[in-house]
């Protein structure tokens, strides 16, 4: 189960680690007690010293490129506005290997006029594939915008789906 806190948390130092996925590089943000940031980055910087949160999320993104993870068991730590948690959170409750439209969200948060909001709140999500924003589609089934790409979008999507199926 994925544990969240939105904001408020022990921000006190930030450690950056880096894991190579099969799509590309994840940059890895942790304080002492939380994971801040995990986005797909063009290339590394200096690792810092690495707290066994960051250890502990590296293992756990292997394990879910690797096909052995579903579901993320580790502390969460977001920064936004109430209704951007609200859309955070939902978007935790999409089931692994399964895809929801923008309006199927919207709805979900109790605003089914509030669809082009959740795709914002969506773009500002810093915590890919554990807060997975990549299994929000388009109503009419396509794939639509994704701060890594929508190439990695489909590749997130595909590999859910191939390992639901086993």
């Amino acid at each position: 189960m994925l544990h969240s806190t939105y904001g408020g948390g022990c921000m006190t130092k930030r450690y950056y680690g880096y894991y190579a996925s099969p799509i590309g590089i994840l940059e890895i943000i942790t304080s002492d007690c939380a994971i801040i940031s995990a986005m797909f980055v063009e290339e590394t910087k200096e690792n810092t010293e690495e707290a066994e949160i960051l250890k502990e999320a590296i293992k756990q993104f292997d394990e879910y490129f690797k096909g052995i993870r579903k579901d993320f068991e580790i502390e969460c730590e977001m920064q936004g506005t109430e209704f951007q948690k609200r859309v955070w959170k939902a978007l935790t409750e999409i089931p692994y290997g399964e895809t929801r439209s923008y309006k199927q969200q919207a709805i979900k948060i109790g605003n089914e006029k509030a669809t082009r909001a959740v795709g914002n709140a969506n773009g500002k999500n810093l915590i890919s594939i554990i807060i997975p924003c990549h299994r929000v589609i388009g109503s009419d089934k396509s794939l639509t915008g994704y701060a890594g790409g929508l190439n990695r979008k489909q590749w997130l999507l595909e590999h859910e789906k191939e390992i639901s199926r086993k």
